[in-house]
């Protein structure tokens, strides 16, 4: 168990690292196009961390992790099911989830400060909740 602890401490760190830049950030309105690109990243760095975490506990647990071109959203879905996230949490990352869709097969100049917006505010306090689901795990 020590070692799913110090493997999901290492997801937490690089994700809480991606959070702190996004609160750097000026308001998205006055970002350029470029900046806005690399808001985006930070986004997606957010929920493949939490993706990372919850595969390290699938591992752990002897779970299969969800294969073929869904698997993220069955991920997700897996989580739920074997009570790793709780109803609240995984529906908090459904929007995270669509938008790490949308970042994958979309161009960055499509990004939109209105629609990323609530992402960036909600963030830190989706991970947390992930994060306290987790450590009822631990």
């Amino acid at each position: 168990m020590s070692d799913l602890r110090s493997r999901i401490e290492a997801e937490q760190e690089a994700v809480e690292r991606a959070l702190e830049a996004l609160t750097e950030s000026d308001p998205l309105e006055r970002l350029s196009t470029l900046e806005l690109a690399g808001i985006g990243a930070l986004l997606h760095n957010v929920y493949n961390g939490i993706e990372n975490i919850l595969k390290q506990v699938f591992l752990a647990k002897g779970l299969t992790t969800p294969e073929g071109p869904a698997w993220h959203r069955d991920l997700l879905t897996a989580a739920q099911e074997h009570h790793i996230l709780s109803g609240t949490t995984a529906e908090s990352l459904k929007p995270f989830l669509a938008f790490r869709h949308f970042f994958s097969h979309a161009y960055a100049l499509d990004l939109d400060p209105e629609r990323i917006g609530p992402l960036v505010a909600d963030a830190q306090a989706v991970f947390l909740g992930v994060m306290q689901d987790i450590g009822r795990l631990l």
